[in-house]
């Protein structure tokens, strides 16, 4: 049985290259080709591709979006990003968006057939310049927790009141300490958070799940 690939890619001369190259190959069926996120979200609701290989920079509707709605559509379909750019800021939005692998324009052919049969089976593929981008993403979200994991019990009573939004006075009436010791517990809980503001503080409580 052949891999059902959907293409996406707003550059004709590219697509074609790619419909030309990946016709060679056994492990494949290419049912459809689309110019961009809108195109490719048309075709999937009649036909069900496999596997979607997605741009990511394209008019109307750019392959992030594109992305995320076809995972809201049909979650079982795989899709694999093919994109010029390694930088976190397309990376990680891409991964956040449901894209089960990355690859770069410049791979060699083989290990993007690899990478197509790899998402297909239901595993994750990246090209090797994603990793870093990968690696500092787990790099950040371990010191995070280790931020919180430094705060004392105190402090995390301090900071779960910032969240609910009450003043230094207000936390001190409720958690029966002195309004100089808030103020000291609010500045601790800054500095290891390392965030300039109790907005920011609040904000960073809430996205780590401490409330």
């Amino acid at each position: 049985m052949k891999i059902k690939l959907l293409l996406v890619e707003d550059h004709h001369i590219v697509r074609r290259g790619l419909v030309f190259f990946l016709k060679t190959r056994p492990e494949f069926d290419i049912i459809g080709e689309a110019g961009n996120g809108e195109e490719a979200l048309a075709f999937i609701k009649k036909e069900r591709p496999d596997v979607v290989l997605m741009d990511i920079s394209m008019p109307k509707m750019d392959g992030i979006e594109a992305t995320k709605r076809v995972k809201g559509y049909d979650e079982t379909i795989k899709v694999l990003m093919l994109s010029s750019f390694s930088e976190q800021d397309y990376v990680l939005p891409a991964l956040e968006a449901g894209a089960d692998g990355y690859q770069l324009k410049e791979v060699q052919p083989d290990q993007l057939v690899a990478s197509i049969v790899a998402v297909y089976e239901g595993n994750t593929n990246f090209h090797p310049k994603v990793t870093p981008v990968l690696f500092r993403k787990a790099v950040a979200k371990e010191e995070s927790e280790n931020a919180l994991s430094e705060l004392t019990k105190r402090e995390c009573d301090v900071l779960r009141e910032i969240v609910n939004g009450r003043s230094n006075k207000e936390i001190a009436a409720e958690l029966q300490i002195k309004e100089q010791t808030v103020k000291t517990h609010v500045s601790n809980v800054l500095a290891k958070l390392n965030v300039d503001d109790r907005t920011q503080a609040a904000l960073y409580a809430v996205k780590h799940g401490l409330v």
